[in-house]
């Protein structure tokens, strides 16, 4: 609407306007057969002006003026935001409304860019040619209203010439106009919109609401508004007021303005409006009023919201993945070296103590790079169909001991209750982390319910389909509103320091985002807090403990001395303590610092390796390519990956197995035997 203002008695053209001249349309497409397709549809409404290119289109935009442009977004040369950038740039065209088409950009952010370039709608390819033909005519007939409101100043003008001819054509005009408002009081009555005149000479921003449905917007009815005129500045948000009076400030200068701010709603809710004006002027050039348009862009806020909130996210996560990557190349070091220590030297029962609770806490390291690996979304899961009646059982006898007197556990499954498809550890870890939660926010006690229901995502920010949601929920102090959002990020925690990691909730959000799900939080401060897991439907049912094979303990003994590993890696410390490893196994070591340097191996050296073990994440050459590399001298090749980020290999060569880091020397020793026995 802000595209066809008000025009003023300045801007009627010097030659006289017909009724009988037909509005014109410019349709913008590099394809032939769309723009006879199109132009076909359209030439019962306005007369369609067709144009191959951006270049060709600017060229018509100069020989005349047009109701509407059909601007085709993927073109060679200028494409269609290019295009539309120049057109807004121009001020003869800045105002022309400009309808995107596209048949394949349908993503949020190609939505958010064509309206961010002044598009009034955003339509996909193949069009309905009754819907197009209904969007076009809306701004046919805006323009041909501004056409009406010039003929009728003109009209009045040849008043002073024949008085009898002059009256004939007044009345036909307040007619024709008459008409030309209601089809533009239902048209504006249908949008999110209202239009509003305002004194010129105002202080106070004071809108005269003309024109919209503005109950719809505000919750309130205007006469309401009317009665106490600082109402509409009292209701602004006030991180916003000084904003907003500074932008109306500038107003008075003769030029438009557009300034977007928070507007409290009757129903107590704040609204994003997009408030824009233009000052009227007179014959004589003096300043009339401001006309404006009140646009309700709520919905466009929380789309952006959400966009940036996801890209936050997935950076956090790139760089925790990273950092997890390095940590976990420390520990496997530190892991390694502690294992040959307490098999190599001999020591004292304090000492051997001392040795336990430096182990510990590299265990304990280990287990908070995998709550990274979670929240980045990096961690090796196995995902299955899960029962829930187990899985309450198991964490209910986790939290037994940990809740304490003054908290209860409470369990509401619903009947015939799906199977989520997850990995049943993790998941337990996310219930048993978010009940620990839940009974830090009670510290007076209280009761924990975790509930579990049937859904179906429809029209939502996960595909459609069915899902288990599991509910837990707390009647504790709650999480404030300034925090709610940052709840997911690691290390951010809203307990007292040194009670608390970060990494709970951020585990949580990762591991659900990873197994095909998302996680909700609500929260009301004094209220309690509420945080849905939504994980998907399981297609199988569950395997039945009872059938499942038990594992052995893993034992490992000593080789022979004749095999002979290959082992790459270009970290030091994990390459020293992974060599003292496969040492102690009896095994015989060659040890090179990167890939280059293995490729390089002659074929005598080649062909004497038993057993190549290679880190995935190498400069140069990654563990992948240089499999591939020496398996094509020698296809027989056992070979095993190590790597700190366990879902972020990719392409892995056939009979290759993948050991995470840090790891002990029975699993290196198991990793091997099967490496050589597939």
């Amino acid at each position: 609407m802000n595209s066809l203002p008000l025009a003023s008695l300045d801007a009627i053209p010097s030659e006289p306007l017909h009724m009988s001249q037909r509005a014109r349309v410019l349709l913008v497409d590099d394809d032939e057969r769309n723009l006879h397709a199109i132009k076909t549809v359209l030439e019962d409404i306005a007369e369609v002006v067709v144009a191959s290119s951006g270049e060709e289109a600017l060229r018509h935009l100069l020989k005349g003026e047009f109701a509407v442009i059909l601007l085709d977004v993927y073109m060679p040369g200028m494409d269609g935001y290019e295009t539309a950038q120049m057109i807004r740039a121009r001020e003869q065209t800045k105002r022309i409304p400009i309808i995107f088409l596209s048949a394949v950009n349908k993503e949020v952010e190609h939505l958010l860019r064509g309206y961010a370039m002044g598009a009034v709608d955003y339509v996909f390819k193949p069009v309905e040619p009754v819907v197009l033909q209904s969007k076009v005519a809306v701004f046919v007939d805006l323009f041909l209203m501004r056409r009406e409101v010039q003929l009728k100043a003109l009209q009045e003008q040849r008043l002073l010439d024949t008085t009898l001819q002059a009256n004939a054509e007044k009345l036909r005009a307040e007619q024709e106009l008459r008409r030309a408002e209601q089809r533009q009081t239902a048209i504006i009555k249908s949008l999110p919109i209202v239009l509003y005149l305002e004194d010129h000479d105002t202080s106070l921003h004071d809108p005269q609401i003309v024109s919209g449905n503005f109950m719809a917007l505000t919750g309130f009815s205007y006469e309401e508004l009317a009665s106490a005129p600082k109402t509409w500045m009292e209701r602004i948000h006030p991180d916003d007021q000084t904003r907003v009076v500074a932008e109306l400030a500038t107003r008075k200068e003769g030029r438009g303005y557009a300034v977007e701010y928070r507007w409290l709603n009757a129903d107590g809710q704040y609204r994003h409006f997009l408030d824009q004006g233009v000052l009227l002027r007179d014959m004589q050039d003096q300043p009339l009023e401001f006309a404006g348009t009140l646009l309700d862009v709520t919905d466009r806020k929380e789309l952006e919201s959400q966009l940036l909130h996801s890209r936050k996210m997935d950076a956090l996560g790139q760089i925790t993945g990273g950092i997890a990557h390095d940590f976990n190349n420390l520990l496997a070091a530190v892991l390694g070296g502690l294992e040959m220590l307490e098999k190599s030297v001999p020591m004292e029962a304090k000492h051997s103590r001392l040795l336990s609770i430096t182990r510990r806490a590299t265990e304990q390291g280990t287990a908070l790079v995998a709550r990274l690996l979670a929240f980045a979304r990096k961690q090796k899961l196995e995902p299955a169909s899960i029962d829930m009646d187990t899985l309450s059982t198991s964490v209910t006898h986790l939290l037994e001991h940990t809740l304490g007197g003054m908290v209860t556990l409470e369990w509401q499954l619903q009947k015939e209750l799906w199977h989520p498809y997850a990995d049943a550890g993790q998941l337990e870890l996310a219930l048993v982390n978010l009940a620990i939660n839940a009974r830090d926010a009670m510290p007076e006690g209280g009761t924990i319910h975790i509930s579990c229901r049937n859904a179906q995502a429809e029209h939502s920010d996960l595909p459609d389909g069915h899902y288990v949601v599991l509910v837990v929920s707390d009647t504790g102090v709650g999480i404030s509103p300034k925090n709610l959002e940052r709840v997911t990020e690691p290390f951010f925690t809203t307990k007292e320091q040194g009670k608390g990691t970060g990494l709970g909730l951020s585990m949580v959000y990762g591991f659900a985002r990873q197994s095909g799900g998302k996680v909700q939080i609500r929260s009301e401060v004094g209220q309690g807090t509420l945080v849905e897991i939504w994980l998907p439907r399981a297609t199988e049912l569950p395997q039945s403990a009872a059938t499942s094979p038990v594992q052995a303990e893993p034992k490992y003994g000593r080789a022979d001395g004749m095999q002979h590993v290959l082992l790459i890696d270009d970290h030091d410390g994990v390459r020293l303590t992974t060599t003292t490893l496969l040492e102690e196994l009896g095994y015989r070591v060659t040890a090179l610092s990167d890939g280059v340097q293995a490729a390089e191996l002659s074929d005598e050296e080649l062909q004497a390796t038993d057993v190549l073990i290679s880190d995935y994440a190498m400069p140069l050459m990654s563990g992948t390519d240089v499999i591939r590399k020496l398996r094509s001298r020698k296809p027989s090749l056992p070979a095993i990956i190590i790597t700190g980020h366990a879902d972020a290999i990719s392409n892995i060569p056939e009979n290759v197995r993948v050991l995470t880091k840090p790891f002990t020397i029975m699993r290196l020793h198991e990793a091997i035997v099967v490496a050589e026995t597939v």
